[in-house]
């Protein structure tokens, strides 16, 4: 089913699951409004957009200022003449330590994954009250599900965001054409990690069979037709989320392991704040360009430490139940 008549808002935008969110929906005919920090990212996506059949404008957006992105909503509504579906992607890192990365970066991680997609709700959900219809779209992550060692404050964002998603679902119950659809992917192959901020001394790398950009903006177009509670994308996902539902903290515990020995083995970079301040000069695009194809027995190996995780937890719980 085509979308041609379909008005789709995206914040983050610029690069990532945000472009290639814009240009699957652009394929589709859908009409779009591009929201983001960076200028030359959203006049390539927009491009990109074109040319793949679509309609799309781009405004320079600071998702942290509220007033900012009030004004952009009531732009865009202006520009479309509704608003059926608003993707509020917008995200950021810092990789280090807790204590040893800066509280100021901790506090702008928290600012940009959380209270940007907070921002972008409360400037959308009176258009789609008024028009008793739109889909919300929040972009989390499995980091909803299950913590990250050496991203303390990603986490803390991302289980917010699960949170408050859940709070807006139950504020809106009584509005069955409203809808609040959350969407947790495991890794992604995006130039996210070059724009992140860096305090390990590491060089950060994606794993083996991350997820393309484009897997994930196929699930959010499918929302547009379908749109339900909760998407995971990648089977990991799904895996995480059951396995510390049974045994917390087990697949924690791991990945600070591993990230312990990943820190003192990889090639040494210095630190870097990447685009936590400032959008990164020039267009990013949508992948990194260093995505690398699992291998069979990686695939094995995360299914079974989850596997396993899972077995564990419900054996312990078997025996406080016993």
């Amino acid at each position: 089913m085509k979308l041609s008549n379909t008005r789709v808002v995206i914040m983050g935008a610029s690069s990532g699951i945000g472009a290639a969110t814009a240009v699957a929906f652009a394929r589709q005919g859908a009409r779009l409004v591009l929201g983001a920090r960076g200028k030359a990212g959203l006049e390539d996506v927009v491009h990109r957009c074109r040319q793949a059949g679509g309609e799309a404008e781009a405004i320079v957006v600071d998702a942290i200022d509220a007033d900012a992105v009030a004004a952009f909503a009531r732009e865009a509504r202006t520009i479309l003449g509704r608003i059926d579906l608003w993707f509020s992607n917008v995200g950021a890192g810092v990789v280090g330590k807790y204590a040893e990365v800066p509280i100021a970066d901790h506090r702008r991680v928290i600012e940009t994954n959380l209270l940007t997609h907070m921002n972008d709700a409360h400037a959308v959900l009176p258009i789609f009250l008024e028009q008793d219809h739109g889909i919300w779209v929040n972009m989390i992550s499995s980091g909803g599900f299950v913590a990250a060692p050496y991203a303390a404050a990603y986490s803390a964002s991302k289980y917010g965001l699960r949170g408050f998603s859940e709070a807006l679902r139950a504020e809106l119950g009584k509005r069955p054409n409203i809808h609040v659809c959350d969407v947790y992917p495991t890794f992604v192959d995006t130039p996210g990690f070059s724009h992140g901020a860096n305090y390990t001394g590491a060089k950060l790398s994606y794993p083996p069979g991350v997820l393309s950009p484009e897997k994930v903006a196929d699930a959010v177009v499918d929302l547009a037709r379908r749109p339900r509670p909760t998407t995971a994308v990648g089977a990991p996902a799904t895996l995480f989320r059951l396995s510390n539902f049974a045994a917390p903290n087990l697949i924690a515990s791991a990945m600070n392991t591993y990230l312990d020995r990943w820190a003192k083995r990889a090639d040494r970079v210095p630190d870097t704040r990447g685009a936590l301040y400032e959008p990164p000069r020039g267009a990013s695009g949508i992948h990194s360009g260093e995505r690398r194809p699992a291998q069979p027995q990686n695939k094995a190996l995360i299914v079974g430490a989850v596997a396993l995780g899972a077995a564990v937890g419900m054996g312990l719980l078997r025996r406080r139940s016993g």
